[in-house]
């Protein structure tokens, strides 16, 4: 079992940037792969960065990567996501989430995600 926090979003004009935070805290919760995911209103749940737990190997959305970057610090159970640049599209609420990661693929577990946490870009 683990349990994510979101913290980290909020307000910012196009062009700047934002960094999230997903704190993991339960047995393992440094064991596990994670990822960020997004969903804006009408729009399904998709796939923003996930980083692997034991090489930080890492995948990203083909449109996303160079603006976004992924990170964790397993000594402190935290997942970040630094976005900068960020566009109007990337409004959204993100969520981290606890699955897996192989062969170049992560594999969100439906059962670990975080509350999710609001990320509003302004023109």
């Amino acid at each position: 079992q683990v349990e994510l926090v979101e913290s980290g979003g909020g307000l910012v004009q196009a062009g700047g940037s934002l960094r999230l935070s997903c704190v993991a805290s339960g047995r393992a919760a440094s064991r596990y792969d994670m990822g960020w995911f997004r969903q804006a209103p009408g729009q399904e749940r998709k796939l923003v960065a996930a980083i692997k737990s034991s090489d930080e190997a890492t995948v990203y959305a083909k449109s996303l990567k160079g603006r976004f970057t992924i990170a964790r610090d397993n000594a402190v159970n935290t997942m970040y996501l630094e976005m900068n640049s960020l566009k109007l599209g990337d409004t959204a609420a993100y969520y981290c989430n606890a699955g897996a990661y192989n062969n170049g693929r992560y594999y969100a577990d439906r059962d670990f995600w975080g509350q999710g946490i609001q990320v509003t870009v302004s023109s």
